[in-house]
C-alpha cells in the first residue's frame, strides 16, 4: 500500500456536537475557546483555535445543508490539543483549490477564510463532492515558545467519531484503540481497535460501553478473542452490547477479528470492500464461544467498523478520493452518508497502518 505512515495512534474524545441553527457559530466559538483554555492552551492559541472555529461553523451555517460541527480533545502522551469536525449534505465545493485560496471567506464570518483555517490548525483535511457534502478536519496543539506545535503534526493512524440519537446528550456508542509493538516489526506494531454498541440509548447504553472500554485498554490478553472475553466480564452486570475487536498485524499481512452482535467491520480498497463477520449474540448476557476470522490486508487501504447507527449501504466507491485522506475525515463521510438518526452511531477507521 505504499509508504507505511509513522504518525502515532492519538486518542480522541468528542465532547459536543453543535447542530445547524443560528446559533451554531456562536456557541461553538465559545466552546472551543472555552476548552482550549481548559486542555492549557495559551490565550494567543486559544483565540487561534475560536477564531477558526468561527470561520468554519459559520461557512456550514450560510452554505450547508444539514450541517454539523463536532468538537474533540485529541490526545498524544500528556499533550492534549483541539479538533474540529465539520459534516454536511452539500451542496459541496466545485474547486475546493479555490475555496482555500487567500481573501475567499464565508460571507458574514471575519473573513479569514478556509485557506487561514487550514495554516492556523497543526494538521487540517478537508474532502468535498459536488452534489453530496463536505467533510473537514482540523487539530491544534499547544505551541512552543518558538511557535512549533509540541506534537508533530498528522493524522492519526486509527480515529472515529461518535453521535448520539436526537434528543440525547450521550452516546451509547464507543470505540477504542491500542497498539502492541512486542508482535510489530520495525515502526509497524499491530493495532487493535474495539467497538462497542450498548444495548439502547442514553445514559445506561453509554455506562456499558464505557466499561468496555476500560476493559479493553486494561487487559493484558491482545488477542482479540482474549480482549473480548474481558470486555465480556466487564459487562456482566450492565445492559450488554454488540462488540468487536479487530487486531492489525502487519508483520504477518493479516487482520483477526472477533465480534458479537450487530457490529460491522470491513475491509476497503479500490477494488470493493470485504466484509468481517460477527457471530450472534449480546456480550455480558448471552455470548456464544467466540471465532476469530482472519483475512489478508493485501489489496485494501483501510478498515472499517461502523455500529447499526449506520446503514450498511454506504459504496466507498462513490465517495472518488475517499481513500486518499485522513481516518477522521473518511469517517465523518461515512456517517454522513450511511448515519440514521434515530440510533446512536459511530464509525472507526484504520488508515496508512499497513
Amino acid at each position: 500500500m505504499g509508504t507505511v505512515s509513522t504518525a502515532a495512534v492519538l486518542v480522541g474524545e468528542d465532547i459536543a456536537w453543535f447542530r445547524d441553527g443560528v446559533s451554531l457559530a456562536v456557541a461553538a466559538r465559545s466552546a472551543a475557546s472555552s476548552l482550549a483554555r481548559r486542555l492549557g492552551l495559551s490565550d494567543h492559541r486559544a483565540a487561534e483555535v475560536a477564531l477558526a472555529v468561527t470561520e468554519a461553523a459559520t461557512n456550514v451555517q450560510r452554505h450547508a445543508d444539514d450541517g454539523a460541527l463536532l468538537l474533540r480533545v485529541v490526545r498524544s502522551g500528556d499533550q492534549a490539543g483541539v479538533e474540529f469536525l465539520t459534516v454536511d449534505s452539500g451542496p459541496g465545493m466545485t474547486d475546493v483549490p479555490a475555496s482555500l485560496a487567500d481573501g475567499t471567506s464565508s460571507a458574514g464570518t471575519l473573513g479569514i477564510g478556509l485557506g487561514a483555517v487550514s495554516r492556523l490548525a497543526d494538521h487540517f483535511d478537508l474532502h468535498s463532492l459536488p452534489g453530496r457534502g463536505t467533510v473537514m478536519a482540523a487539530q491544534f496543539w499547544p505551541r512552543t515558545v518558538d511557535g512549533r506545535a509540541v506534537v508533530a503534526p498528522g493524522p492519526s493512524l486509527a480515529d472515529g467519531v461518535t453521535r448520539p440519537i436526537s434528543g440525547e446528550s450521550v452516546c451509547g456508542d464507543a470505540w477504542a484503540v491500542r497498539t502492541d509493538a512486542a508482535t510489530g516489526t520495525g515502526h509497524r506494531p499491530a493495532i487493535l481497535v474495539m467497538l462497542c454498541d450498548g444495548l439502547g440509548h442514553g445514559p445506561l447504553a453509554a455506562r456499558a460501553s464505557q466499561a468496555a472500554v476500560k476493559a479493553f485498554g486494561n487487559t493484558h490478553d491482545l488477542s482479540p478473542e482474549g480482549a473480548l472475553g474481558a470486555v465480556h466480564r466487564a459487562l456482566q452486570g450492565t445492559r450488554g452490547g454488540a462488540v468487536a475487536v479487530a487486531r492489525i498485524e502487519p508483520g504477518a499481512g493479516r487482520v483477526r477479528y472477533c465480534g458479537i452482535g450487530n457490529v460491522s467491520g470491513f475491509l476497503v480498497g479500490d477494488g470493493g470492500r470485504k466484509a468481517l463477520l460477527s457471530a450472534p449474540g449480546i456480550v455480558g448476557s448471552h455470548m456464544r464461544r467466540l471465532r476469530t476470522f482472519e483475512e489478508p490486508l493485501s489489496g485494501y487501504g483501510a478498515l472499517v467498523m461502523h455500529s447499526d447507527g449506520l446503514t450498511e449501504r454506504w459504496d466507498h466507491g462513490a465517495l472518488p478520493g475517499l481513500l486518499h485522506h485522513s481516518p477522521l475525515v473518511m469517517a465523518g463521510h461515512l456517517l454522513r452518508e450511511a448515519g440514521v438518526r434515530r440510533d446512536d452511531a459511530s464509525v472507526v477507521v484504520v488508515k496508512g497502518a499497513w
